[in-house]
């Protein structure tokens, strides 16, 4: 990974979770502690972090990184789950999408199936959907939920949007998180994005969580489903060596590792 890379990913992960260890970013990123410090202190001079006892906390309120952003972030990883997410799906259903990056990588794949329903918040989702249905044939029905848009997310949102997830039932609501632990469920970093993600999950039969090893065992500021109301997590293989893989399997959660 390149420094302008692991940059990138530490900025990201500041954002989510506001303090990290020098060994969570080592580990985040595959690099020695040696380069986490590195890459710690150019952020350090450009006024973006702060170092303290053990690890480094950010520098006044930011908010998440811009989608376009996030979806550079563990691509291998996120294709990786949205393949084996695909396999979990069945012609004839009808699935809440939300806006996560992941989920948008979903939505590329989702063009394989033929038969479902999506209904979704998500614009790049949408438009990745109506992209592959207009080379051939329609063969999946895409609903894009009304609401206010967010640029930053590339998402509508707000009471509109989730008054409009209500006048549905889904049989599955996959939803791709900020973080998701054992104590906190599925978190997200804004209150109006927990809030579409909350409506999905009570309004679908099945929860399945899309959550690349980076999001495991951390928690943002606003939960939204609770572990014990996880129907599966879909992760990569990168997690099964971190602590929170084993704390939700210990919590009953069942995890596909991708």
């Amino acid at each position: 990974m390149l420094q302008e890379e692991r940059i990138l990913r530490i900025r990201s992960l500041l954002a989510k979770f506001k303090r990290l260890t020098i060994e969570r970013i080592a580990q985040d990123m595959d690099v020695s502690r040696e380069t986490a410090r590195r890459d710690v202190l150019q952020l350090e001079a450009q006024g973006e972090l702060r170092r303290v006892h053990g690890g480094v906390v950010q520098k006044g309120p930011e908010p998440e990184p811009p989608a376009s952003e996030r979806a550079r972030v563990n691509q291998t990883e996120k294709r990786a789950i949205a393949k084996a997410a695909l396999k979990l799906l069945q012609p004839g259903q009808t699935v809440f999408l939300d806006a996560g990056s992941t989920t948008t990588v979903l939505a590329e794949e989702l063009a394989s199936l033929s038969g479902l329903t999506v209904i979704t918040n998500g614009l790049a989702a949408a438009l990745k959907l109506g992209a592959a249905d207009d080379a051939r044939a329609p063969r999946n029905t895409i609903l894009l939920l009304g609401g206010r848009i967010d640029a930053n997310v590339q998402a509508t949102y707000g009471d509109d949007t989730v008054g409009e997830i209500h006048r549905h039932q889904a049989d599955i609501a996959l939803l791709s998180p900020v973080g998701i632990s054992r104590q906190h469920g599925a978190t997200s970093f804004e209150h109006h994005e927990a809030a579409v993600a909350r409506a999905m999950a009570q309004q679908a039969r099945r929860v399945i969580i899309l959550a690349d090893y980076s999001k495991i065992g951390h928690s943002s500021r606003v939960s939204y489903v609770k572990t014990t109301d996880i129907d599966t997590i879909v992760t990569d293989a990168r997690a099964r060596a971190l602590p929170g893989f084993s704390a939700l399997q210990r919590a009953g959660a069942r995890l596909v590792v991708a």
